[in-house]
């Protein structure tokens, strides 16, 4: 299956399912396993590290460490390209409004201002936000669709 098949067989997946994918019920656990690594697989990424790379060489890291002030957090995905980072990903799940819920963008800015990265992803699957990260985060910052979404 070509990459352009394997994303349509997946949003087909949610869309026949969107009632259940909805409900609070279903978690962020679900929706990475169900969506968000076999989205990234697809697109070329190695999540599960089927190459057997060392820590320091692998493309997806899960959980990854971020010094925030005294504090260490856990992006759920940082992607990388030779070890170096080049965004992070941060999936909510679905039943979650990320437009409309300031602390999802919040924590994602954090991170990615934190790690020093100009750009990363807030997702739940059924919209992908491309979040500008150059500017230090205010809690209260909602998304702006013109502005940060892409897709």
């Amino acid at each position: 299956m070509d990459t352009l098949d394997a994303i349509r067989a997946l949003v087909a997946k949610f869309d026949q399912n969107k009632e259940s994918y909805l409900r609070s019920t279903y978690n962020e656990a679900q929706v990475r396993t169900e969506f968000i690594d076999p989205l990234f697989e697809a697109l070329g990424w190695d999540v599960a590290n089927r190459q057997g790379f060392a820590e320091a060489y692998k493309e997806v890291i899960h959980e990854d460490a971020v010094k925030i002030g005294s504090a260490t957090k856990a992006p759920d995905y940082s992607f990388r390209i030779g070890g170096r980072r080049i965004f992070f990903v941060e999936p909510k799940k679905p039943s979650v409004d990320i437009h409309d819920d300031p602390s999802s963008a919040f924590q994602l800015r954090r991170y990615a201002w934190s790690a020093k990265l100009p750009l990363s992803v807030l997702t739940d699957f059924q919209e992908f936000a491309v979040c500008d990260c150059r500017v230090k985060p205010a809690e209260s910052v909602r998304l702006d669709r013109r502005r940060d979404q892409a897709g």
